[in-house]
């Protein structure tokens, strides 16, 4: 194969990698806010719904992100399919990804927040 499509080839793997790094690192953050939330809402002068709807956003703002990282392991799976056709079996091992690991999203049912009532709120306390 040509040079200039090896080039590429590690060009796009340097990026498939630090957009998967990325996704990571903003599930991180998602976990932090929740966990920063969940804290400061067990203050007593709060009221029981306090910060109810900004968790159920979360809440749909992390699936959102496993979305993006399931679908950025679906695109790393078919470049790399797409490497071996092209440039051959790779130097090393290549990149292994369990197929259930890019499979139909397992995504829980997280009600919107304009459909949680606030006596969904209190009787869930």
């Amino acid at each position: 194969m040509s040079e200039k499509i090896r080039n590429d080839a590690i060009g796009i793997r340097k990026l498939v990698r630090e957009a998967e790094a990325v996704s990571d690192e903003a599930m991180i953050a998602c976990s932090r806010l929740k966990q920063a939330i969940v804290r400061a809402r067990q203050n007593p002068q709060l009221s029981v719904d306090a910060g109810q709807k900004a968790l159920l956003r979360l809440t749909q703002a992390e699936q959102q992100a496993l979305s993006l990282s399931t679908n950025l392991l679906r695109v790393h799976d078919e470049l790399s399919r797409l490497a071996r056709e092209t440039l051959g079996p790779d130097d090393d091992s290549g990149t292994q990804i369990a197929p259930s690991a890019i499979a139909d999203d397992f995504s829980a049912s997280v009600p919107s927040p304009e459909s949680v009532s606030q006596a969904d709120v209190v009787s869930a306390r």
